[in-house]
C-alpha cells in the first residue's frame, strides 16, 4: 500500500500556479442560466483547457515538478483519458516519448486526441487497468510514472483551481466537485482551507456509482457495486486507500445524481451556456440543479468537455446513451 496522502499548502499551491501558467487558462467562471428558486450558480469551465479538462494543472505541475534528466526516458500514465491526454500533450511539448495504458471502454473522443498527440496507445482489461492505478506503477513500462491523483505535485496543481475561484468569486459558499480518483475534489479543498476554510467542498458522484459516498457510510474505503454507464472518470469500485484520510477530513459533503440527470445537465449546458460538458465535467451541474444543499450560492466545476460526438449527439436529441 502506498503512503497516505497529505494536503498541501500555500506555497506548493503558488509555485504550481507559477509553473502551469505558460500551460493551462484561467478558466472563466460563469453564470448559470438556470438555477433553482433561492439560489445562484456558477460554472468553472475547465473544459477549456488546452486538453480539454483540468487535468492539464496536475499533470503538467507533476512533470514540470521533475528534472529534465528524469523525464528523459519518457513519461506514461493510467487513465480512462483525460490524464493521458495531460501526459500526451507535456510529452510532445518537451520532446519525449509519452504511454497512455487505457481500460477498454476508454472514450473514442480522447482515443482520437491521444493518437493526434503522437502518444503510445496500450489498451488493457478493466480489472487489470484499475490495479495498475491501485499499483501507481506498471513494471512493464518505460519511463516516469505520472500519478495524477496522488502525487503532492499533481494535487498543488488541482488546488490552483481552488485558488482561482475565490479570486473570481468573493461570496461563494460551496464548490461542487465531480470525484473521480479524489486529486481534483482534495486538491481544490486544500486550497479552500488555506485561503477561506468556511467555503464547503461538495463532492459528486453517481447514485449507481458512488465509492466516496459508501465510504462515508462505512468510515473507510468499501468495495462498491458501480454502474458509470456512459460517464468515464468517476465511479470506481472503491476509493483509493491512499486518499481516504485526506478525503474524509477535506470535504464536507456528498451528492449524488442520476444518469439522466447528468444527461439532461449535458443537454442544459450545450442548449442554453452553449457549453460542452463530459459525463464526468456534468456530474457537479446535476448536483448543483438538484438543490441537495443547504447553500445559497455554489460554483459547480466542469472538469472537461471530451465527449464522444455521437453521445452528445443523442442527448440532445432527448435519448440516453446505451
Amino acid at each position: 500500500m502506498l503512503e497516505a496522502v497529505k494536503p498541501v499548502g500555500k506555497t506548493e499551491i503558488d509555485a504550481a500556479r507559477d509553473r502551469v501558467a505558460p500551460l493551462s487558462v484561467v478558466s472563466p467562471l460563469i453564470g448559470c442560466d438556470i438555477a433553482p428558486q433561492g439560489k445562484t450558480i456558477r460554472l468553472k469551465l475547465e473544459n477549456l483547457q488546452p486538453i480539454g479538462s483540468f487535468k492539464i494543472r496536475p499533470i503538467g505541475n507533476a512533470v514540470l515538478s521533475r528534472s529534465r534528466g528524469d523525464l528523459n526516458a519518457g513519461i506514461y500514465t493510467t487513465s480512462s483519458g483525460n490524464s493521458a491526454l495531460g501526459v500526451a500533450w507535456m510529452a510532445r511539448r518537451l520532446g519525449i516519448g509519452a504511454t497512455a495504458v487505457v481500460p477498454a471502454n476508454a472514450p473514442q473522443a480522447k482515443l482520437d486526441k491521444l493518437r493526434r498527440l503522437g502518444a503510445r496507445i496500450e489498451m488493457r482489461a478493466n480489472d487489470v487497468w484499475w490495479r495498475a492505478i491501485e499499483a501507481g506503477t506498471l513494471e512493464d513500462q518505460e519511463g516516469v510514472y505520472i500519478d495524477a491523483v496522488r502525487d503532492p505535485a499533481s494535487l498543488a496543481g488541482d488546488a490552483t483551481i481552488g485558488a482561482e475561484i475565490l479570486e473570481q468569486w468573493a461570496d461563494v459558499e460551496a464548490i461542487l466537485v465531480p470525484f473521480g480518483g479524489g486529486g481534483l475534489a482534495c486538491g481544490i479543498a486544500c486550497a479552500v482551507r488555506a485561503i477561506r476554510p468556511g467555503v464547503k467542498i461538495i463532492a459528486c458522484e453517481l447514485s449507481s456509482a458512488h465509492p466516496l459516498k459508501s465510504a462515508f457510510e462505512a468510515g473507510a474505503p468499501a468495495q462498491t457495486s458501480h454502474e458509470p454507464g456512459f460517464v468515464s472518470g468517476v465511479g470506481y469500485g472503491s476509493v483509493l486507500p491512499e486518499m481516504w484520510p485526506l478525503a474524509r477530513s477535506m470535504i464536507d459533503d456528498v451528492i449524488t445524481v442520476s444518469l439522466e440527470q447528468v444527461a439532461q445537465a449535458i443537454r442544459f449546458l450545450a442548449e442554453n451556456n452553449r457549453v460542452v460538458a463530459e459525463g464526468a465535467g456534468a456530474i457537479s451541474v446535476a448536483a448543483a440543479l438538484s438543490a441537495q444543499y443547504p447553500q445559497t450560492r455554489v460554483c459547480a466545476v466542469i472538469s472537461g468537455g471530451n465527449i464522444d460526438s455521437d453521445i452528445l449527439a443523442g442527448i440532445l436529441q432527448g435519448r440516453m446513451p446505451g
